[in-house]
């Protein structure tokens, strides 16, 4: 049997003992990965939760984070190249 993506993260958590996330934390999550696998490659996406997740800290903050770095690391990119 096959589980849709809230079932499996529902199940999951249940597992872990854990809350699952609130959709809101979810849609943050996926920001997350986005912002992680747009700035490099795509297995960075989920690492980088991982990474946010072992330092305790809040999706919305490991998201602030992440999209700050991709703004420098792009300023830094143009600024090489001209």
């Amino acid at each position: 049997m096959t589980l849709s993506a809230q079932g499996w993260i529902t199940s999951f958590a249940r597992e872990l003992g854990i809350l699952e996330p609130s959709p809101e934390e979810i849609e943050t999550l996926l920001a997350l990965a986005g912002v992680a696998a747009y700035s490099s490659e795509r297995t960075a996406a989920p690492i980088s939760c991982w990474i946010a997740a072992s330092a305790a800290v809040a999706p919305s903050r490991a998201l602030d984070i992440a999209e700050s770095l991709a703004a420098r690391l792009e300023t830094d990119r143009t600024s090489d190249s001209s």
